[in-house]
């Protein structure tokens, strides 16, 4: 017989159709729990009361449109007497429910300003009436209940994957890909501790109020504030050896782009930190080493040498299997399972590398997005694809900005839009492909969302270091900041004023490397009423000038993020009648330049020029210029012959249906265009399921 003290299987518990990535025990009575998997649903099992001491499935949550990653049970209040539960998922949101009904009270949506705009990986509850949730965006939020978001609290400057809340409620601790386990108190991270290891996967609070984290070495390793507790000296010194011994790589997201000549020598740590946590690079020699400032020994310690920078003057290639790379990442699908390498040249399409990978590993097409988003965010500075040429510093506390970033790209059928990502459209799975959902769409399709405050952060780093002639003063700053909030919120009692618009317009002539986040202002303005009358069509010269700025941005040889944020910008010009005319007298010019952009190998660029494409088609529906929809048509042929992205492919789907839709000599002139053998391939596509449903659409429209 076993031992009293040792464990044996009791039971194994079918019932989720993929892996469970939560489980929480906090409320049920009698042996209970939760479970959350990728599988997109939340489960409470209860004991058997049968010999066979199994579970039985009580309640079965849904809600997320993605796989749920993790799971928070919120104790019984007089509101909810039953309790509350959390979970976060891989879709950005954060759904609640009571155990009264399956689908959540409410929904935390990622794509709302108070909301994640990533994938949320741990919850931790504070009290009755509020809990904490961390995402993969590096911000931490605090909610009510009711589902307020009270607080956002930056300071990692990665994903971070885990929180936990001191017993009092007063304080909590953090961990995540920054290599890092932050310890946050009245609102303030108030000590950064840096271990040796690149992810801090987990923490728990231990009942004596000691924290523990396990790390991506294997390690356990508990800190503590009291003395009695501390390890000895030698073992403190230990410690600190085997951390300043460490290589800090910046292709791994951890530092900024590093140019050696500009850093400063050793007799900058002279100079005191200015809070727990400040990091600096010096330069020794020929090499860069990191130091971090103790407020606890008022001194800098050394956390790493700096290796691989891309502006270093020695810049080292990595040799797998043979071959060499740029990168060659670590990549943690199934936590606390086998890792796997993901090899990465910056000449390579970070999507089909994804997409290489997966089928390689034999993993599933889910997680394309998670890991392209990991490869473009991870060489931001160094890739041929969407991230923003330059990046926040990560030591400022400012999170890192993405120019144009959280702007859906398609959302699943049945789920929402397919544009927009809301839900405006019922499900097209369970339709036969003989009821058409999709074209014509003759309403624009546009760039919503934006993260303003990284934008405005953005738009000051860059500021401080602009040549004279173009650096805007203080009031400037402030001007264009209440342009960009009143654009943002449609209830803003204030609106945009002569003099913001035309300071908005001065400024997006700034030098192209630096002008990115100027032009994520004006593609968030020129959806207002008052800009895009004034920029579009106040005066026939303002409008040609517009495009003619624009047009200048989206030439083949120019930075990418200037390109995709000039084709948004187009778009969300059409939300305009002023716009959408200017767009149309235009036509020829910019369909013609945005031709030239479909051999650039940028999914974001795709996406952008797909959707210009549909909002001409769009916009040309039921008009009798043939001449015009022909060059949609051929625009969106050549355009079809080098996108891969689904997204765009389903976007220049749709224009192809709205431009032949109902219009014989439009049809008569894509079969001369050779379209129906052109899209034939896309009618088995089944992921996701609007391409191949669209294709079978358009082909019978042609037919």
């Amino acid at each position: 017989m076993a031992s009293p003290n040792s464990y044996k299987l009791s039971c194994s518990i079918p019932g989720h159709e993929m892996d469970v990535r939560g489980l929480a025990a906090a409320i049920f009575p009698d042996g209970a729990f939760m479970s959350v998997s990728r599988d997109r649903t939340g489960r409470v099992w209860v004991p058997n009361s049968s010999p066979d001491r199994g579970f039985t499935e009580m309640h079965c949550m849904t809600g997320h449109e993605n796989f749920v990653s993790c799971v928070c049970i919120i104790a019984p209040s007089d509101t909810y007497p039953r309790g509350l539960i959390a979970t976060g998922g891989n879709d950005h949101n954060i759904c609640v429910f009571t155990l009264d009904q399956p689908q959540p009270l409410f929904t935390l949506k990622g794509h709302k300003n108070t909301g994640h705009e990533d994938c949320v990986r741990g919850l931790a509850v504070v009290s009755d009436l509020e809990f904490f949730s961390c995402s993969n965006d590096a911000t931490i939020r605090r909610w009510l209940v009711t589902g307020e978001c009270v607080q956002v609290y930056y300071s990692h400057t990665n994903y971070i994957y885990s929180l936990a809340v001191f017993p009092n409620g007063q304080g909590f601790v953090s961990t995540g890909e920054d290599r890092t386990l932050r310890i946050w108190k009245q609102g303030d991270c108030q000590q950064t501790i840096r271990l040796p290891a690149q992810s801090v996967w987990c923490c728990c609070i231990l009942p004596n109020g000691d924290i523990a984290v396990g790390a991506s070495d294997g390690l356990i390793r508990v800190f503590t504030e009291v003395e009695d507790r501390m390890a000895s000296p030698q073992d403190l010194q230990a410690f600190e050896d085997e951390l300043s011994k460490t290589t800090i790589d910046p292709k791994t997201g951890d530092l900024g782009d590093i140019k050696m000549e500009d850093l400063p020598g050793r007799e900058h740590l002279e100079e005191p930190g200015n809070r727990d946590g400040q990091t600096r690079l010096i330069k020794e020699g020929q090499n860069v080493e990191a130091y971090q400032w103790s407020v606890a020994d008022s001194r800098w310690m050394k956390i790493g040498d700096v290796v691989g920078g891309s502006n270093q003057q020695t810049s080292k290639k990595v040799n797998y299997e043979g071959k060499e790379y740029d990168f060659v990442f670590t990549i943690d699908i199934n936590e606390g399972g086998p890792s796997m390498k993901l090899p990465y040249n910056v000449t390579d399409d970070p999507w089909l590398t994804a997409h290489n990978f997966l089928q390689k590993n034999e993993l599933s097409p889910m997680f394309l997005d998670q890991v392209a988003n990991f490869i473009i965010e991870n060489t931001k500075g160094h890739t041929l694809g969407a991230a923003a040429p330059s990046a926040a510093d990560p030591f400022t506390g400012t999170g890192r900005y993405i120019p144009g970033s959280g702007t859906p790209t398609g959302a699943p059928v049945g789920v929402a839009d397919p544009f927009t990502g809301e839900g405006a459209y019922s499900s097209a799975a369970s339709r036969q492909t003989s009821t058409n959902i999709y074209f014509p769409k003759t309403d624009s399709v546009t760039f919503e969302q934006a993260n303003a405050t990284q934008i405005m952060a953005k738009l000051k780093e860059l500021n401080g270091g602009a040549p004279g002639e173009y650096r805007l003063s203080e009031e400037v700053l402030e001007s264009l900041e209440k342009l960009l909030v009143s654009v943002c919120n449609p209830c803003a009692s204030e609106q945009p004023t002569t003099e913001q618009i035309s300071l908005l317009w001065k400024t997006s002539h700034w030098p192209e490397d630096i002008v990115f986040p100027v032009l994520d202002i004006l593609r968030l303005a020129v959806r207002h009423p008052q800009v895009n009358d004034s920029l579009c069509g106040g005066d026939a010269d303002d409008g040609v000038a517009l495009c003619n700025h624009l047009l200048s941005l989206m030439k083949p040889q120019g930075r990418p993020a200037n390109q995709m944020l000039a084709l948004r910008i187009l778009c969300n010009c059409f939300s305009g009648w002023r716009g959408r005319s200017l767009l149309l007298a235009q036509r020829e010019a910019v369909l013609s330049h945005a031709a030239d952009l479909c051999s650039v190998c940028n999914k974001n660029i795709h996406i952008a020029l797909a959707t210009l494409v549909l909002n001409y088609a769009g916009s040309l529906h039921g008009q009798p210029d043939l001449e015009a929809k022909a060059q949609c048509l051929s625009v969106a042929s050549a355009a079809l012959e080098s996108v891969q992205d689904k997204e765009a492919v389903f976007r220049l789907l749709v224009a192809l249906g709205t431009t032949v839709a109902s219009d014989q000599t439009a049809q008569d002139l894509a079969k001369s265009l050779g379209v129906m053998s052109q899209i034939a391939k896309y009618t088995s596509v089944t992921d996701p399921a609007k391409v191949g449903e669209c294709c079978q659409l358009v082909l019978k429209e042609l037919q």
